[in-house]
């Protein structure tokens, strides 16, 4: 057991968000594995409030980059505040969002809250959460690279993946192999004995 523990956080140490992709197809049903594994996670009543949709469509995910870099060049240029600048500047981030467009599959995930078809959830952001958190796990499992994308605001998703106004995005993620000269900053996590604490 201990073994086996051991083995998975040390695969999963080597997890790294990506943001240069190869174009390559990811292998038919591998999207739909993860998201399967993704619905296995707890959520508030067992309502399971996520929607995983899957952008493979290259004017689609034109679109949504499009849509995606006027909401981030406003951001950037206007509303962020300087420590978040200061904060992510070695991260080498900014507006433009060419992974939208270069990554094979881009997954967007909806909260879904009380509507005409959907039961009223409890703890949705909790459960989003955890799906998206085992989501990620199965791509990297698997080989594949991710990227937990935020604009802000996010409503325009809702136009974009033609989603009715109770599901709310959450989070968009990019899915697949990294590109060849893929850059990823060299981070560190912190030790265990700074995250853990026994009582």
């Amino acid at each position: 057991m201990v073994r086996t523990a051991e083995a998975f956080a040390e695969q999963m140490a080597r997890r790294r968000s990506v943001r240069d992709f190869a174009p390559d197809p990811i292998p038919e049903g591998v999207i739909e594995a993860a998201i399967r594994a993704a619905s296995t996670a707890p959520s508030g009543a067992n309502v399971q409030p996520w929607r995983f949709v899957v952008l493979t469509d290259p004017a689609r995910k034109r679109r949504l980059r499009a849509a995606a870099e006027a909401e981030e060049r406003d951001f950037y240029q206007r509303r962020a505040p300087q420590e978040w600048l200061g904060a992510i500047a070695a991260l080498g981030t900014d507006w433009e969002k060419p992974f939208l467009e270069t990554a094979p599959a881009v997954i967007v995930v909806f909260e879904v809250h009380q509507g005409p078809h959907s039961p009223k959830p409890y703890y949705v952001k909790e459960s989003v959460g955890i799906a998206v958190g085992l989501l990620i796990t199965a791509l990297h499992q698997v080989g594949l690279a991710t990227l937990t994308h935020t604009p802000s605001p996010m409503r325009f998703l809702n136009e974009v993946c033609e989603r009715p106004p109770e599901e709310r995005p959450n989070l968009v993620l990019p899915v697949g192999y990294p590109a060849p000269d893929a850059r990823v900053p060299d981070l560190s996590r912190k030790p265990l004995d700074e995250v853990m604490i026994r009582q």
